[in-house]
């Protein structure tokens, strides 16, 4: 009888550590930890293969500037594919925005008001895509990848024809100028990225909105049947994220002072890609906006050290593509580990 009761004994215990393994793995200071060591690992390779230049607090500030505009798009993807969603449609959408916002009645408008114009017609532009796309998933019942995708392709190409294919300049007093400046040396795009990213926090976990988002992305019949209205949370998901893409594209605007059709060129492969780094699942259920900023972190280091290095953009999208599947089949695994 002792015999029998061993054995079991034996058999539990490795599956008690592996599970005390597994809940670490996947818990959200787990994945932090893991992707806080990722960043740090890259800014040594950064140091040892390009010195001072890597180094350097100019680059440094670069790599936050240019980590900014596609974070603040992160952010917005970050609750749609929390709640069971996808958006490929979003670096369109900041070309779009950026587009109307400089168009030659725009920039008129502003010189005679002011430069506030100019944000709030992107945010609008971008506002009124995200509604769109939401109303079609939710109210049309379009798959989400086909309605952003033909979203993609019609927005892409209104930004074509509003600007006639060129890239038009932004001559407004004083928009420049806010954007440039920095608060007690950090950059103004660095400090709206960071505002962003904490109010995207506080709105994903400390609100109803953000335990109806895990809802309706973990299981939307069950949310459904516990009050939730899926469809219209739907459609705000999409809307907050192309409010996300409008104030990306301002951001995009102050740093090229450019409005322009190419703008946001694969912004949507970047931002999934950051987002799925960061530890959110592309099922939906789980999201974690943390991981999200330290996703967008870890590549924009990636591709800063590849180019001090002179390596190709090439090798840079390879590299991504690899990062991309280990995370994707990380995430896997620790799910079936949880579920075991």
């Amino acid at each position: 009888m002792s015999e029998d009761t061993a054995v079991p004994t034996q058999q539990r215990t490795p599956v008690a550590k592996e599970s005390g393994i597994s809940a670490l793995l996947g818990s959200a200071a787990g994945r932090n930890t893991g992707l806080v060591v990722a960043l740090v690992l890259l800014c040594v390779g950064g140091v040892v293969t390009a010195g001072d230049r890597f180094a350097d607090v100019d680059n440094l500030l670069t790599i936050l500037r240019l980590a900014a505009v596609i974070g603040v798009v992160s952010i917005g993807m970050t609750f749609v594919i929390t709640g069971g969603g996808i958006d490929l449609s979003v670096g369109a959408i900041v070309a779009l925005s950026s587009v109307w916002a400089t168009t030659l009645a725009t920039q008129g408008i502003a010189n005679d008001t002011h430069w506030i114009v100019m944000v709030f017609t992107a945010l609008l532009v971008g506002g009124a895509c995200g509604l769109v796309n939401g109303a079609l998933i939710a109210y049309g019942r379009v798959v989400a990848f086909i309605a952003t995708l033909a979203s993609l392709a019609a927005a892409r190409g209104l930004a074509e024809i509003i600007s006639n294919r060129k890239t038009q300049i932004v001559n407004v007093p004083g928009f420049a100028a806010f954007f440039d400046a920095s608060v007690l040396g950090v950059p103004v795009l660095v400090v709206i990225f960071a505002l962003v990213a904490v109010g995207g926090w506080v709105l994903l976990n400390r609100t109803t909105f953000g335990r109806r988002t895990f809802a309706v992305g973990g299981n939307p019949e069950a949310a459904r049947l516990a009050g939730i209205n899926v469809r219209r949370h739907t459609v705000m998901l999409y809307s907050l994220l192309g409010l996300c893409c409008g104030l990306a594209a301002v951001m995009l605007i102050a740093r090229t002072t450019t409005g322009s059709a190419t703008h946001g060129g694969l912004y949507e492969l970047d931002a999934i890609a950051a987002v799925v780094i960061g530890g959110t699942l592309l099922s939906g259920g789980r999201g974690t906006i943390a991981g999200t900023v330290f996703g967008v972190l870890i590549f924009t280091t990636l591709s800063n050290v590849f180019t001090l290095n002179n390596l190709s953009i090439s090798a840079q999208a390879v590299a991504k593509g690899a990062i991309i599947v280990v995370a994707v089949l990380l995430q896997q695994r620790l799910a079936r580990r949880s579920g075991a």
